[in-house]
């Protein structure tokens, strides 16, 4: 989950080099927290928060394959 959501962040921004996503576990679930360069913040999110909502979307479904709860936090 972490390399995908890695490969659709670095593709948005202009400075890929600074994509950075760790991978923690907090009560049963997998929170996948992507950190972005300030200037990036917008490219990531969308309007209206649909790109964000398309990677989240994309996430979701990998991980419902694995049978595993992922959340994806832009930070």
């Amino acid at each position: 989950m972490k390399e995908i959501v890695e490969v659709i962040a670095k593709s948005l921004v202009d400075e890929p080099e600074s994509i950075v996503v760790d991978e923690k576990e907090a009560e049963g679930q997998t929170v996948l927290e992507l950190h972005v360069a300030q200037g990036d913040m917008g490219k990531v999110i969308g309007k209206q928060g649909r790109i964000a909502k398309a990677i989240r979307t994309v996430v979701k479904a990998a991980a419902t394959r694995e049978n595993k709860k992922v959340t994806v936090e832009i930070i």
